[in-house]
C-alpha cells in the first residue's frame, strides 16, 4: 500500500458508520472522498473533500512517526498534546483552556454533559438546524450503531452515567419559517432553568453559535443574564461549524462557556473530528461517566484531570490525522492578510446574490451579513419560489445531480415549512481552504472565478427542476 492509500484509508477509521467510505464508490454518505479531488466544492456547511495541500502536509507526518504510532497510546496522547498547545496559539487562548478531543463534533455532546453534573436538565436550542445526531447524544444515549471504540453500539440506550438527563428543545424559527426573537427564546430557557432548579438538577443551555443557516440565538448578552439570574446555569456553545474567530472564542470562555467545534466543516478539513474548549471554571472536580469508555480514549481528554482514568488507553491514528489537517488548515488561513479575507468573503456574498437573482431563488436569513464569519461565509438558497417549487425531497435529489457533476454544495436543510412538509433549500459556503485559494487570485481573476463558478451552480439547477420535481 502506497503512503496516500494508507492515509486516505487512516482517515476513513476511527469514528461511526458515516465516515466510511461506501462500497463501489470513494465518498462517504455526505458525498466527501479521503483525497483530493476536482471538484468544485461549496460544501463547507456539511463536508468537505482534504484539500491537497493538506492532504501532503499529512504524508510528510506520517512519514515522520516511529513505526508503532498506529497503535502506540502513549504517542497519540504526546501528539494531541502539541495540537492542543498549537490550538492555544492559533487563537491566542489562555494556557488553562483546556481542550477534549472527539471523533465527531456529535460525540462532543457528551464532554458538556458529563462535566455538568449527575442530574442535568439540557436545554438543545434549533435541534432542526444542528446534526440529526444530536438530540441522542445531548440526551446522554449513543446516537449511532456504532462508535470509535465499538462496533456494534445499542443506538437510542442511555450511556452510563448520563442516564438522568432530561432534554428540551426549543426552536429557533416560527411556523412560517422566520427566526424567533431573542428575548423569546431567554423566555424559555427561563422557565426551563426555573423548574431545573426547584428540582435540584443543573440546567445546561446549548446554543447554537451559527446553526446549519448561520443563526445565533438567544444572544449572548441575554444569555449573560441569565447565568447571573440563575447562578447554576452552565452555557455550552455548539460553534461546530467553526465559523468564528479567535476573538469570539475568547470571548466565550471568558463567560465560563464550554466551546464545542469541528475541523471539518469551515476549517476545512477531512470529516470528522471535534473538540472541546473547556474553561477552568468547568474542569474542577471533573467526573467522567463510565460509559464514556466506549467513545473516547484516555489521550483525547486532558492528562491533569484525575477522573478520565476510567477511559481506556490506546491510539485512534485516523482521528489524529483528521485534526492534524484542520489544525494545518487553520494555520495556512490565519496567515492571509485579513483585509485580503474580508474582500474575498465580499465577493463571494456578491456572486452568490446574483445567483440566487438569476434562478428567481431566496435567501434564507440570515445571510451574507458583513462582520460575522456565521453569516458572511454561508448561505442557504431558499428554492419554493422556482417554478417547480421543489420541496425538501426534490432538493435533496437536486444537490445529487450537482455532486455527479463535480458541483459540491451543502445539504438542504429543513428550515421553510411549506404545505405537507418542508420546502428545498441548497447550502453554498466558503471554508477556510477555498478562501486560501481565492485569496490568491487577483481581483479580475476573482471576479471570474466566482461569475463562472456560480454560472455553474446555476445552469445546473435551471436544467435540472424538471428531472428532481
Amino acid at each position: 500500500m502506497t503512503a496516500a492509500s494508507f492515509a486516505s484509508r487512516l482517515l476513513t477509521l476511527g469514528g461511526d458508520r458515516r465516515i466510511t467510505v461506501r462500497p463501489g464508490q470513494n465518498t462517504n454518505q455526505y458525498g466527501s472522498s479521503p483525497f483530493p479531488r476536482s471538484t468544485l466544492g461549496y460544501a463547507s456547511s456539511t463536508a468537505n473533500d482534504i484539500s491537497l495541500p493538506a492532504f501532503d502536509h499529512l504524508q510528510g507526518v506520517m512519514a515522520a512517526w516511529p513505526e508503532a504510532a498506529t497503535s502506540d497510546g502513549r504517542f497519540y496522547a504526546d501528539a494531541l498534546e502539541s495540537l492542543r498547545r498549537r490550538m492555544r496559539a492559533a487563537w491566542r487562548l489562555n494556557g488553562d483552556t483546556q481542550i477534549v478531543f472527539a471523533p465527531s463534533g456529535t460525540d462532543l455532546e457528551y464532554v458538556a454533559l458529563t462535566l455538568a453534573g449527575p442530574k442535568v436538565t439540557n436545554v438543545l436550542i434549533g435541534a432542526d438546524e444542528v446534526g440529526s445526531g444530536c438530540a441522542l447524544s445531548a440526551g446522554g444515549r449513543y446516537f449511532a450503531k456504532e462508535t470509535a471504540l465499538l462496533a456494534a453500539a445499542p443506538k437510542g440506550a442511555a450511556i452510563a452515567g448520563l442516564e438522568d438527563t432530561l432534554i428540551y428543545d426549543i426552536a429557533v424559527r416560527d411556523k412560517g419559517g422566520a427566526p424567533r426573537s431573542s428575548d423569546e427564546i431567554a423566555a424559555a430557557i427561563a422557565q426551563i432553568a426555573a423548574d431545573a432548579q426547584s428540582a435540584g438538577r443543573t440546567c445546561l443551555v446549548h446554543v447554537v453559535y451559527g446553526s446549519k443557516t448561520g443563526l445565533i440565538l438567544p444572544a449572548l448578552d441575554e444569555l449573560h443574564a441569565l447565568m447571573a439570574r440563575f447562578p447554576g446555569l452552565k452555557v455550552v456553545v455548539d460553534a461546530c461549524q467553526a465559523r468564528v474567530t479567535g476573538k469570539d472564542i475568547a470571548a466565550l470562555l471568558a463567560r465560563d462557556c464550554i466551546v464545542l467545534m469541528t475541523g471539518s466543516k469551515f476549517m476545512g478539513g477531512p470529516p470528522f473530528s471535534g473538540f472541546a474548549l473547556v474553561p477552568p471554571a468547568w474542569a474542577d472536580g471533573a467526573v467522567i461517566a463510565p460509559g464514556l469508555a466506549d467513545v473516547f480514549r484516555r489521550g483525547e481528554w486532558p492528562e491533569s484531570w484525575p477522573g478520565c482514568d476510567v477511559l481506556p488507553d490506546g491510539s485512534n491514528p485516523g482521528l489524529l490525522l483528521r485534526l492534524e489537517a484542520a489544525l494545518f488548515e487553520l494555520e495556512r488561513f490565519l496567515a492571509i492578510d485579513g483585509e485580503r479575507v474580508d474582500a474575498v468573503i465580499g465577493r463571494f456574498g456578491h456572486y452568490v446574490r446574483a445567483l440566487a437573482a438569476m434562478l428567481g431563488a431566496g435567501l434564507v436569513a440570515p445571510c451574507l451579513a458583513p462582520g460575522a464569519l456565521h453569516t458572511s461565509t454561508l448561505a442557504t438558497l431558499d428554492l419554493t419560489a422556482l417554478p417547480a417549487r421543489p420541496d425538501f425531497a426534490a432538493a435533496q435529489r437536486l444537490h445529487k445531480v450537482l455532486a455527479a457533476r463535480g458541483l459540491r454544495l451543502g445539504q438542504p436543510v429543513k428550515c421553510i415549512p411549506q404545505a405537507g412538509g418542508w420546502g428545498g433549500t441548497l447550502r453554498l459556503s466558503l471554508s477556510m481552504p477555498l478562501i486560501g485559494e481565492l485569496a490568491a487570485l487577483g481581483n479580475e481573476e476573482l471576479d471570474i472565478r466566482l461569475s463562472k463558478d456560480m454560472g455553474r451552480i446555476g445552469a445546473v439547477i435551471a436544467a435540472a427542476q424538471r428531472i428532481v420535481a
